[in-house]
């Protein structure tokens, strides 16, 4: 087992070297990465020499788009989800509504793809199908498990056998009937980010106990994801769970 998710690793690692792509822009390099935003383009980073090391940013694309998109980042609540979501991931928000991280020679890999998660993530919590959509989606799935009485610990970050950090939405503790089961709220199941939470799991299992379980709810409110989306999740060891069948899954999250 050790030996497939070292060669699954060792793929994602080649794969991504050969996706990514750079252009010198003036002081800047931009980084075209293979990770694809909801208008299927791919995202671009730039990178520039900082005091000695490096700094990466978004140039403001993700919530500038969102706006334009008419999703405004206006109330206190959503402000505060923002910061939670980027602290996690060790990015800041400057207030020319850039994403940003400073970097070293030495953690400029691990910073940069920290940078992508974010950007990812932000564009997944924050994108609202229609206007009149009360919640997001993490906060429903949020409310569902305080509903239920599930014991769980939100927003937890794990350091992979990459060395990657991964944050995951909800931890539930192992309880004598069953193990530590790892919960991720997808918002816009979609290729992308079924391979962002597959690599994240094949990851990070190897430093958790070895019966670690990985679920994933879907959002399948406004569209119903494609079983090729699902097929791939369980593939990889993740039990996708739509939102419209949350209850199955109830009494073994409570456990």
């Amino acid at each position: 087992m050790i030996d497939e998710v070292r060669s699954l690793l060792d793929q994602y690692v080649a794969w991504l070297k050969e996706k990514t792509a750079l252009r010198q822009v003036q002081e800047w390099v931009e980084i075209t990465t293979p990770y694809l935003d909801r208008h299927n383009d791919y995202l671009q980073i730039y990178a520039r020499r900082d005091n000695g090391g490096y700094m990466l940013t978004d140039d403001g694309y993700i919530l500038e788009d969102l706006e334009q998109s008419g999703c405004k980042l206006e109330s206190g609540k959503r402000k505060a989800l923002l910061r939670t979501t980027l602290n996690g991931f060790g990015v800041r928000l400057e207030e020319d509504k850039c994403l940003v991280v400073n970097a070293s020679s030495g953690n400029f890999a691990l910073r940069k793809h920290s940078l992508v998660q974010a950007m990812l993530a932000v564009n997944d919590l924050f994108f609202l199908a229609s206007p009149t959509v009360a919640s997001l989606f993490r906060e429903d799935v949020t409310s569902w498990v305080d509903l239920h009485e599930i014991r769980y610990t939100p927003q937890v970050k794990f350091t992979g056998k990459s060395g990657f950090d991964h944050l995951f939405d909800f931890v539930i503790p192992k309880s004598r009937s069953y193990p530590e089961r790892i919960v991720q709220a997808i918002n816009r199941p979609n290729r992308d980010t079924a391979e962002a939470l597959a690599f994240a799991w094949i990851d990070t299992k190897e430093v958790r106990p070895e019966d670690s379980q990985a679920y994933a709810f879907l959002n399948d409110e406004t569209h119903t994801p494609l079983s090729s989306i699902l097929d791939a999740l369980r593939n990889y060891g993740v039990k996708p769970v739509l939102w419209s069948q949350r209850e199955s899954v109830q009494e073994e999250l409570a456990a």
